[in-house]
């Protein structure tokens, strides 16, 4: 796949684009949310490119340590180069610990549904920040996660203002975050979503490669075809606007 010719050219349009999204609403800050991922890591660096305040929140949540370790480390790095960046740290461990006790005990049995609460509660807590500060959340899926297979939780990392990146397959983003100078322990890590005890990764989870899904999508070959085709038809409620009883 050779969509992209110029590196540089993507970061310039990008930059812009953020720009004149943030002075057309009068927006005051961008706020990001980072996981120890290459999505969430080029994008918050994109935010922090731009000038403009930009919020950047590490939000452990009984994570592995190797992610936290990650996020943290981008976190200080982006902070350390941009004067425009904050950083916040909010645990929300014992949140989530404190909202399942509450919760009948029928109904956190659910493994899928407990780590679907955690994202929600990582979406809550940026817009928090961010209607403190009269910011936006930005967006961190690609292009397979948000339009392939649905692979995100719906308001939770699905919950976002605007989504710079979403039309950018992951082997994009990875590019793209070496053009940015992100750290190369983010760019090689194996993708997850951070939600599982068992630190699965997110190829685990899909059964698939994103190469594989790359090019499921983009040329319809390739083994991955059928998982695509499988995910996509079981999350496309995800995808699709919410359906509404018309008169």
């Amino acid at each position: 796949m050779n969509r992209i010719k110029d590196y540089d050219q993507l970061k310039f349009d990008i930059d812009k684009w953020l720009k004149d999204y943030y002075y057309m609403y009068a927006i005051k800050a961008f706020v990001v949310g980072v996981s120890g991922g290459i999505d969430s890591a080029v994008v918050s660096t994109l935010c922090a490119e731009t000038g403009l305040p930009t919020y950047v929140l590490t939000m452990p949540l009984h994570s592995k340590e190797g992610n936290t370790k990650l996020s943290d480390a981008h976190a200080k790095a982006l902070m350390k180069k941009y004067s425009n960046v904050r950083v916040v740290n909010i645990d929300l461990s014992n949140t989530y610990e404190s909202l399942l006790f509450d919760i009948d005990q029928d109904f956190v049995n659910n493994k899928l549904a407990n780590a679907n609460t955690k994202s929600r509660l990582r979406m809550v807590t940026l817009y928090q920040v961010a209607g403190s500060v009269g910011g936006i959340v930005v967006g961190t899926g690609n292009k397979v996660e948000d339009y392939g297979v649905g692979f995100y939780t719906k308001y939770g990392d699905g919950g976002v203002d605007i989504a710079p990146i979403a039309d950018l397959y992951k082997t994009e983003v990875r590019e793209l975050g070496g053009h940015l100078g992100v750290m190369n322990e983010i760019i090689d890590a194996p993708p997850t979503d951070g939600l599982w005890d068992d630190g699965r990764s997110d190829e685990d989870q899909i059964g698939a490669t994103y190469a594989e899904l790359e090019e499921a999508m983009e040329n319809s070959t390739g083994k991955a075809v059928d998982i695509l085709y499988k995910f996509n038809s079981k999350n496309k409620h995800k995808m699709q606007p919410i359906p509404t009883f018309k008169l």
